[in-house]
C-alpha cells in the first residue's frame, strides 16, 4: 500500500536519510522496521505522520525509498594522517582514560593535608566508619547497573547528536535507579527492623550516606558520557571546600558538615547535567524528536549491562565485607571496619591512573584504524583483515604488560619514598597489614585494568557474553579464594581474593578478545 496522498514526502527522505544512516545497505523491510523501532517509530506514530497502517508499512515505503537512494561508490582511498596529528589524538585519549583519577586524587590530597574529605575523615569511630563504608559499598552495588546503562543508552545517542533523546533516557535511568535505590534503603532498614543486626544510630548514617552517594554516582556518569568530568571534579572540590569552611571556620561536628555538603553536591549535579544537556540541545537542530523506544526493548537490551555493572562492584568490594567479617578480633556486629586493610586497598587505587589511560588510548588507536581499514581491505581480504587486527591485539597487551608493571613499580616506590620522606604521614609501613595488603592490591588492579580491557573492547563489538561470564567467575574467585585464606590464615589474605578475581577476569576476557577477532568481519557485520 502506498503512502496517503496527503502524507509528508520530504519527511520520507529525512526518515530514508536517518534509516541510511544506521543501515547502509539494509536487507529488507523487515530490517528497516527494527531500525525504525529503534529510534523510537510506534505503529501510532506512523499513522499519525504516513497515514500508513503500523511500522511495517511504513517500512515497506521507506524501503522502497532506500533502494532508490543507495549508490555503490567505489572505495576511496585513504590518505593515513600525519604523525603528529594521529599522535595528539592517542594523547587526548590517554588523558581522557586518566581523568577518572581526579576525583580520587583530590579526595586522597584531601585525606593527606586535612584529615577528611566530602565522606571520610581520618578520626571517625570504628562504628561511624563501618556504616559509611557499609553505605558506600551498597550505593555501587545498587546503582552499578543503571551507572552502565546510562553509559550505554545515553551515549549511543549523544554520539548520533540526539541531545533530547539521550537526555530523556538517561534521566529515565537516573529516576529509576533511585526509585530502586529508596527501594533497597527501605528493605535494608526493615530488615535490621527485624533482626537488629546494627544499633540504629548507625542504620541512619549508612542510609544517608547510601542515599546522597547514589545520587553522586549518577551524576558521575551523567558527566562522563556528557564529557564533562572536569565540572565534576570542581563540585567535588566545591564540596571539600565547604567542609572545610563549616568545620574549620564555623566549627560545625564534621559529620553534619559533610552532609550539607554532600546533599549540596548531589543536588547541584544532577542540576548541572540537566542544564548542560539543555543547552545541548538549544545549540543542536534535531528536528522532530521521536517518542523513547518500548521500555521492554530498552530492558531488554539493557540486561547485560545492569549485569555487569552489579557484578564489577561485587567484585571490587566483596573482598573488603570478607575481610571485615572475619571473627578473629574485637566483632561486636557481623560487618566491623578494619582501617588497616581499607587504607592499603585505598593507596593502591593511584596504580590504575596509567593503565586505565592506557586502555582508552589502544581502544582509540583500534577504532581509528578499523574505520579506515574496512574501507581498504576487500571482501575477499577477510583473512588478512583479521589477522591484521588479532596481530594488534597481542601487541596492545605486551604494551600494557610492560607500561602497567612500570605504573605499579612507579606507585609502589613513590609511595614509600614519601613516607620515608616525611612529607605526608601515609601510616603505610608502620602496619605490617596495611603495607601487605597494599603491595597485593597493586597487582591485583594493575592485573583488574588488563581485563577491562578486554572487557570494553568486547562491549564495543556489542559481544557482552564473554564479559558477564568473566566477571561471574571472576566473584566467585574472590569470594571462594578470599573466604578461605581469611578464616585459614588471616583477615588480610581475603586481597588475594581480589587478585584471583583480577587473574580470572583479565585471562577469561583477553581470551575471548583474541577469539573474537579471528572472526572480526563476521562480528562487526552482525554489530551494525
Amino acid at each position: 500500500m502506498a503512502l496517503s496522498d496527503t502524507a509528508p514526502f520530504p519527511a520520507l527522505d529525512e526518515l530514508t536519510r536517518e534509516v541510511l544512516n544506521r543501515s547502509r545497505s539494509p536487507e529488507d523491510h523487515y530490517e528497516v522496521a527494527a531500525v525504525l523501532e529503534s529510534i523510537g517509530w510506534s505503529d501510532k506514530l506512523a499513522r499519525e505522520s504516513f497515514g500508513v497502517r503500523d511500522v511495517f508499512e511504513l517500512a515497506e515505503n521507506v524501503c522502497q525509498s532506500v533502494r532508490a537512494k543507495v549508490v555503490t561508490e567505489p572505495a576511496v582511498a585513504i590518505e593515513p594522517p600525519g604523525l603528529l596529528p594521529y599522535v595528539m589524538r592517542i594523547f587526548r585519549s590517554f588523558l581522557r582514560g586518566t581523568i577518572f583519577a581526579y576525583p580520587i586524587a583530590i579526595s586522597i590530597y584531601s585525606i593527606l593535608v586535612l584529615r577528611y574529605s566530602l565522606w571520610s575523615y581520618m578520626y571517625f569511630t570504628v562504628d561511624i566508619a563501618t556504616s559509611i563504608a557499609i553505605g558506600t559499598i551498597l550505593s555501587f552495588m545498587t546503582v552499578g547497573g543503571f551507572m552502565q546503562a546510562i553509559a550505554r543508552r545515553g551515549f549511543f545517542y549523544l554520539i548520533n547528536n540526539e541531545y533530547t533523546m539521550a537526555r530523556r533516557m538517561t534521566f529515565y535511568f537516573i529516576r529509576l535507579g533511585l526509585f530502586i535505590s529508596v527501594i533497597v534503603g527501605a528493605t535494608f532498614f526493615l530488615f535490621n527492623l527485624a533482626f537488629t543486626i546494627f544499633p540504629w544510630n548507625m542504620i541512619l548514617v549508612c542510609l544517608f550516606y547510601y542515599i546522597f552517594l547514589t545520587v553522586c554516582w549518577l551524576s558521575v556518569t551523567v558527566m562522563y558520557i556528557l564529557r564533562k568530568e572536569i565540572v565534576f571534579t570542581l563540585l567535588l572540590s566545591g564540596g571539600i571546600a565547604l567542609v572545610f569552611i563549616l568545620h574549620e571556620w564555623l566549627r560545625v561536628n564534621i559529620m553534619l558538615a559533610q552532609m550539607v555538603a554532600l546533599t549540596l553536591v548531589s543536588a547541584a549535579g544532577l542540576a548541572l547535567a540537566a542544564w548542560i544537556f539543555r543547552r545541548a540541545e538549544r545549540k543542536s537542530e534535531e528536528g522532530i524528536t521521536p517518542p523513547l523506544p518500548r521500555m521492554s526493548i530498552v530492558f531488554y537490551t539493557s540486561i547485560p549491562y545492569f549485569t555487569y555493572g552489579f557484578l564489577y562492584f561485587t567484585f571490587l568490594y566483596v573482598d573488603r565485607i570478607i575481610a571485615w567479617s572475619a571473627n578473629d578480633n574485637y566483632m561486636p556486629y557481623l560487618i566491623w571496619f578494619r582501617g588497616e586493610y581499607e587504607l592499603g586497598l585505598d593507596w593502591a587505587l593511584l596504580t590504575l591512573i596509567i593503565p586505565m589511560g592506557l586502555v582508552e588510548a589502544m581502544i582509540s588507536d583500534f577504532y581509528l584504524r578499523l574505520e579506515d581499514n574496512q574501507k581498504i581491505y576487500k571482501a575477499r581480504e577477510d583473512h588478512r583483515f583479521n589477522s591484521l587486527y588479532h596481530s594488534l591485539y597481542i601487541r596492545y597487551l605486551l604494551y600494557y604488560c610492560v607500561l602497567s608493571i612500570f605504573s605499579g613499580l612507579l606507585i609502589y616506590f613513590s609511595i614509600l619514598k614519601i613516607e620515608d620522606m616525611h612529607i605526608f604521614d601515609l601510616t603505610i609501613s608502620i602496619s605490617k597489614t596495611t603495607f601487605f595488603v597494599f603491595q597485593w592490591s597493586v597487582v591485583a588492579y594493575v592485573v583488574t585494568a588488563a581485563g577491562l580491557l578486554g572487557a570494553l573492547f568486547l562491549f564495543c563489538l556489542d559481544y557482552t557474553g564473554p564479559v558477564i561470564r568473566g566477571i561471574l567467575w571472576a566473584c566467585a574467585a574472590d569470594v571462594g579464594v578470599g573466604f578461605v585464606l581469611s578464616r585459614w590464615v588471616d583477615y588480610s589474605w581475603a586481597v588475594f581474593g581480589l587478585l584471583a578475581g583480577a587473574v580470572v577476569f583479565a585471562g577469561y576476557t583477553n581470551l575471548s578478545v583474541l577469539r573474537v577477532l579471528k572472526k572480526l568481519d563476521y562480528h562487526l557485520y552482525s554489530s551494525s
